[in-house]
């Protein structure tokens, strides 16, 4: 594909799928001019920062890790000790995943996040008065509890409730902003670098509570999902949150009618086919391929060697002579701020170059970056040359541009488009349950071997690297060019497919017999 091919405008239907590009063709307004699409944007920050939270931590303990007051205070824990401080917010996190999901579907998306979001404050104030190592350990997981609780529903909310031709990028940025977090971390822990008082490390740490209070102060005015609307038969509140977003409040609109009778068609035999049982994450050809994709995807994210710069970058710089704490803590800065670039490119090419060429493009470069970043730390630790060092450090960049390129933003986002709605947050719920599993085995691991081997752990990332490759060649499938309730036809085969035409008047029979009016969902 040539530069002109990728830059040129993307089939409307490779965007929204088949029923839905008719319509949204014959509008020719662009969306910015639209208050309604423009006010809903801004709305969906509010999901999209539990991700900038969850980067601003994992951030902030890479960057405490270099700062001598905090070291200082906490004793400098290494190896297996160091590893447990890391690892702690995961078990709580573990502890949530499933939980969270069913919490989800039985009071919404909104309360959960809500929920999560005022944990997360209260568990960052615990955290910042730390005194030693037992209450740090015990704040990180209460945090990670809070976290997912406020983690889990936010990329629900946005696939769920993005305007169609907005949601492939929006739902890629969701983890992508996982770098706005950690910008913000990065950096505060530079500004402090050279402080010798308590704040050294507080401050940076204080400043957690900053993306969950921007969540709250937005919430309020978001909408549940029109889905989880239709799973609880309010069917005229579910219109009512599409024709007031999606339609600009006109309630003739022939969009909000066909989306949501994909809704209600796709819920309706889920509901008359399948149980919401979790035992329906395996009993189909289809969702096993799904829970499969889910799964292995979780644990290539963590283990295809970022994981060891993510918490662990201290060590990395050590064993390449970058051992100044201003030093490092201004690599990391900068690093954030290239990932979150590469990132956002590579979210806006998600409806351009499909799924999948993103991720074969991600998990190939990365594998070629790995080889060529161990062969240098080698080469470091035989010559003591700088300049192998800097070669490191430059393919240390290099590597997260692949990484970026498809783990960031399709981790999340691509498990969200490939369940069902009645398995989304179970499905959901996998993948973070399998992340956390898969980072605490890193976290424990990384620094062990950091410590031990040094660049020659390197190899076994060398080998992941490749082993992933295969995977998405043989195994994850496009779904460029569906809508989201579309997407079921390529697991399920032919018949999952929506009937719109039969759709629609069964859909029109129910909301008016619904028992709740459009007037009284305008509150939320």
């Amino acid at each position: 594909m040539g530069i002109k091919q990728i830059f040129a405008p993307t089939p409307l239907e490779d965007v929204v799928g088949k029923a839905l590009a008719p319509i949204i063709a014959r509008d020719t307004v662009p969306w910015y001019r639209k208050r309604h699409l423009v006010l809903l944007n801004i709305l969906l920050l509010s999901p999209l920062l539990s991700s900038a939270a969850g980067g601003f931590d994992g951030s902030l303990m890479n960057g405490l890790q270099s700062l001598s007051t905090w070291k200082d205070q906490f004793d400098n824990p290494r190896g297996k000790l160091l590893g447990f401080v890391n690892a702690a917010l995961s078990f709580g996190c573990l502890m949530t995943a499933f939980p969270a999901g069913w919490c989800s579907d039985r009071w919404g998306r909104r309360s959960c996040l809500i929920a999560g979001s005022i944990g997360i404050i209260i568990c960052t104030v615990i955290q910042v008065t730390a005194k030693g190592l037992p209450q740090l350990i015990v704040s990180r997981w209460l945090l990670g509890i809070a976290s997912t609780f406020s983690g889990l529903p936010s990329p629900l909310l946005v696939t769920e409730l993005a305007y169609p031709s907005h949601r492939g990028k929006l739902t890629a940025l969701y983890n992508t902003f996982y770098y706005f977090g950690a910008i913000l971390s990065s950096w505060a822990c530079y500004g402090v670098s050279k402080r010798l008082d308590k704040w050294g490390y507080m401050a940076p740490t204080l400043l957690q509570i900053a993306y969950p209070a921007v969540q709250l102060s937005l919430v309020w005015w978001l909408p549940e999902s029109p889905r989880w609307y239709v799973s609880k038969d309010r069917y005229a509140e579910a219109k009512a949150v599409l024709t007031k977003f999606h339609a600009g409040g006109d309630e003739t609109s022939e969009l909000v009618e066909v989306e949501l009778s994909e809704i209600v068609e796709a819920i309706e035999m889920e509901k008359q086919s399948k149980s919401a049982s979790w035992s329906e994450l395996w009993k189909t050809p289809g969702n096993r391929k799904r829970t499969y994709i889910a799964v292995s995807f979780a644990i290539f994210a963590q283990w295809c060697g970022n994981a060891v710069i993510s918490y662990y970058f201290t060590l990395v710089l050590d064993t390449i002579g970058y051992t100044s704490s201003h030093t490092q803590t201004l690599i990391n800065g900068l690093l954030q701020v290239y990932n979150f670039a590469a990132a956002i490119f590579a979210a806006m090419m998600v409806d351009k170059l499909g799924r999948k060429v993103l991720l074969m493009w991600s998990s190939t470069g990365m594998l070629i970056s790995y080889i060529i970043w161990t062969v240098m730390s080698q080469r470091f630790e035989v010559t003591q040359s700088k300049i192998y060092g800097q070669l490191v450090l430059a393919f240390i960049f290099i590597y997260f541009f692949h990484y970026d390129v498809a783990f960031t933003p399709l981790l999340i986002s691509y498990c969200s488009e490939i369940f069902p709605y009645y398995l989304r947050s179970k499905g959901i719920s996998v993948v973070n349950f399998v992340t956390q599993c898969a980072l605490v085995i890193a976290q424990f691991c990384n620094s062990i071997a950091m410590d031990q081997l040094g660049w020659k752990y390197y190899i076994v990332f060398c080998v992941l690297d490749a082993v992933i490759v295969i995977n998405i060649f043989f195994l994850y499938p496009e779904t460029k060019g569906y809508s989201l309730e579309e997407i079921a036809e390529i697991f399920d085969g032919p018949n999952a497919a929506v009937d719109i035409e039969q759709a629609i008047p069964e859909l029109k029979q129910k909301v008016s017999h619904s028992e709740y009016s459009a007037g009284e969902s305008g509150s939320n």
